[in-house]
Formats: structure tokens, sequence, C-alpha cells
């Protein structure tokens, strides 16, 4: 791709998130008469809104939106750099259960953060701490009549140098399945979805569901910047499409506010 496309590329996906004085495309009269639950969404910056859109970066949850009618509310509690731990000590998630009421939903996706080992405020060990800390959630939103669900973390973009994905995130999301089994609770498993499609895309066409910045086009990074965790506009379409579509599939009460599965 020439360094013209892809800044093409970029500005154009830009253009792909409704601001708040946009039209959101949802056809007139398209409603549900099913009393609207709440959506919490609970983990790091793969899920997170972010604020800036004048960059590409995205969160999946961020996206959801545009797939979810308006009677569904969803309060993205993500946010950049935070592990189950992190999330906790900082008093994010002590907010989050003062505020839920019963029949909210709160679908957690922690992992990126929680493996780094040379970071003591972040690293949730993945043979105790993280899965600790799962239990705790689910208990705590339990104790509120909400329900909790988990999500296992989406696949990074690791090649190796014969073109293959290496899952580098493989032991977390294992984690958080067997967490999701003992407690009984709904898992959508981002992490083996999304390495499927990565593996399919290939090397070179999954470029685009990265950060993939080319060189002078943002002032903060004028030399580029390549990104392999962190979603573009399209990649964070991309993992919403996935959980909508599980959504429908296995025809969870929230799909039911679902009214599209492509934007």
């Amino acid at each position: 791709m020439t360094k013209f496309a892809t800044v093409c590329f970029f500005l154009m996906g830009l253009l792909m998130l409704p601001t708040p004085t946009q039209a959101t495309g949802i056809p007139t009269g398209t409603s549900t008469s099913i009393p609207a639950p709440r959506l919490h969404l609970v983990g790091d910056s793969t899920m997170g809104d972010k604020p800036n859109l004048n960059y590409p970066e995205r969160g999946w949850g961020q996206l959801l939106r545009a797939f979810m009618l308006p009677e569904l509310s969803i309060i993205n509690h993500a946010a950049n750099g935070r592990s189950t731990l992190r999330f906790l000590n900082e008093g994010r998630w002590q907010l989050l259960v003062s505020d839920l009421s019963a029949g909210d939903y709160v679908l957690i996706q922690f992992g990126h953060n929680d493996q780094k080992q040379d970071d003591p405020a972040r690293y949730a060990a993945v043979d105790s701490t993280y899965p600790q800390l799962l239990r705790r959630f689910i208990s705590e939103v339990r104790s509120k009549g909400a329900i909790p669900m988990l999500a296992t973390s989406i696949c990074r973009r690791s090649f190796n140098d014969k073109g293959e994905l290496e899952n580098n995130l493989a032991d977390y999301a294992a984690a958080a399945r067997k967490v999701a089994a003992s407690e009984k609770v709904e898992l959508f498993d981002l992490n083996t979805q999304s390495c499927a499609d990565l593996t399919r895309f290939g090397p070179t066409n999954s470029q685009a569901y990265f950060i993939q910045v080319p060189a002078g086009l943002y002032q903060q990074f004028p030399d580029g910047k390549i990104d392999n965790t962190h979603l573009s506009v399209q990649g964070a379409s991309w993992i919403a499409q996935l959980f909508v579509r599980d959504l429908k599939t296995r025809q969870h009460p929230l799909a039911q506010f679902a009214w599209r599965e492509l934007l």
C-alpha cells in the first residue's frame, strides 16, 4: 500500500464513527417493547472509549453503540492501561458496583495488562490473582442482582517470521474460560474468534485492523506508529461485530437490542 493510499484509508476510517450530532442511521420506528437493562463494559484500552476522534484508535466498546438500539444504555467503564488489579485498586470497580441495579449486565474483559510482570501495580498472575479477582468481580455483581459475563482477551496481531500467528494471551484466555465454567457465567470467547480471524486475514491484510500510522500524518507521531495491540476504527468495528453475532447466535437477551451486524 502506498503512503498516499494509507493516508486516505485512515482518513476515510475516521468518518465511520458517528459523532453525537450525526444521525445514527437507525431506521425510524426501530425499537423494542422489552424493558431495556443497562450494559456495563469493564476492561482495558482495547474496549475503552477514545475521546480523540482525530486519531484512528478506537475501543470495541465504543463502536458497539453503533450496533445496538439506543434503548440499551451502554456504560463503558473500560480504561487504558488497566488490569483487574489496577481497576480494583484505583477504586474504579467499587464505583461501578455502587451504580449497579438489579437486572444490569456487566461484561468483564481483561488480560492484556494483567500479564505485565514488570509492573506490580498491574500484574495479576494467571494462575492466582487473575482468576481470584474475576471470581470476586462475579460475586460482587451478583450481590447487586446484576448479571456478570466474561470475555476473553482479544488477540494481538503477533506474527512470527514464518507468518504464523502467535497467541500470547492464550493462558489468560484459558483462565477466563475456566472461571466462567466454574462460576456458570456467560463467556464470550473473543480470543478464539479474533485469533482465528487474524490467521485467516494473514500478516498483510490484518494491518488495517490495528494502528498502522504512516510517517508524516500525525504531529504526535512524526515517524509513524506501529501498534499491534490497539484497534483502528475498522478493528474496533470488527470486534464489536464478533460480540453482536455471538449474542444473536446464542439468542442472548441482549440480542434483542441489536439492530444490525454490519456498519
